[in-house]
């Protein structure tokens, strides 16, 4: 039987999953979290490894010749070397797709919480506010209706197309700007426009990122381009921290250009103590959880585990190398 490890298995299952799918594939060890300085060690005779975020760089292919299969337990694969990883004959496979549903419902959490200003309000009341007020209401900044406003989304993979199908029912003007509309065309629609990248900008009364980090993606949420935004704009970001430029985010939550903004990852995580957005108006911050769910989780372990089984069938799939 292959040898493998799992490096980072609480990230995905604190104990509330089984993973028995996975493990009983392989002689499988199962460290809780793994440190850059520990891997090299666990991964010392692995022919198979599981990562979330611990990086597989050229260094470890180079290093541990043996291994030949990398699962990354997440949609995104940056954190492996793909070069290397083909140049070294290594299959490496992501998760796609396990988290569309809870992604979107977090999306709109934070949608819905900005426009409706509940978290606010919440806490207004519980620091005696309304058992102080001499009306029978009180707001300390109006709720936003979002019916007949426009949705901009950045990217329309599964979770953006999602995110959309919500929009559009509760009567918003859908913006979606993707470099292949051409692969969408049949979204389109009275309440869906296929958009340059400078008319959603402009023209979006709410902005939400679901694209992948590249180098093109990353910073894309800057001075320049918030300066492009309507003012009171509100911007979502539950793809990849770097997207968003933190300390030009800061600043427009602080003017008031950006009106609110909800945020599930950031650029170094977990977060650091100086990160700007710990301090900035008007800013949900979530540690990373969209993709969280218990219903998520098991959806992952059992795409991982039939990833794994086709790889040692001969037949992998959902390859990224």
């Amino acid at each position: 039987m292959k040898k493998g490890v799992i490096l980072e298995g609480r990230a995905v299952n604190p104990g509330d999953i089984s993973w028995e799918p996975l493990s009983s594939l392989c002689d499988m060890t199962i460290y809780d979290n793994t440190t850059e300085d520990e891997k090299w060690d666990r991964l010392a005779g692995c022919e198979i490894v599981m990562t979330n975020k611990v990086p597989i760089t050229r260094e470890v292919f180079e290093r541990f010749p043996e291994i030949g299969y990398v699962g990354v337990c997440a949609t995104g694969y940056n954190v492996v070397d793909i070069k290397a990883a083909r140049e070294h004959g290594v299959v490496v496979t992501n998760i796609p797709a396990y988290s569309t549903d809870s992604v979107v419902q977090m999306t709109w959490a934070f949608i819905l919480n900005l426009a409706s200003r509940v978290e606010m309000h919440d806490l207004s009341v519980k620091q005696g506010d309304w058992t102080r007020s001499d009306t029978f209401c009180y707001w300390l900044d109006s709720p936003i209706e979002l019916f007949g406003k426009s949705l901009g989304i950045y990217g329309f993979g599964n979770i953006g197309r999602g995110v959309a199908k919500v929009g559009q029912a509760l009567g918003m003007k859908i913006l979606v700007y993707t470099k292949h509309p051409e692969k969408y065309a049949d979204y389109a629609s009275d309440s869906l426009s296929f958009v340059s990248e400078e008319e959603l900008l402009a023209s979006s009364d709410v902005i939400t990122y679901h694209c992948p980090l590249t180098p093109e993606t990353t910073g894309i949420v800057n001075k320049e381009n918030i300066a492009k935004m309507k003012d009171g704009v509100i911007l979502i970001n539950v793809s990849r921290g770097p997207v968003v430029n933190e300390q030009d985010l800061f600043e427009a939550l602080k003017s008031g250009k950006v009106a609110g903004a909800g945020v599930d990852v950031i650029s170094v995580e977990p977060m650091k103590e100086d990160n700007p957005l710990l301090h900035a108006k008007n800013c949900i911050i979530t540690p990373h959880i969209a993709w969280a769910s218990k219903e998520a989780r098991l959806r992952l372990v059992d795409i991982a585990a039939e990833n794994l089984r086709a790889f040692l069938a001969g037949k992998p799939v959902n390859v990224v190398s």
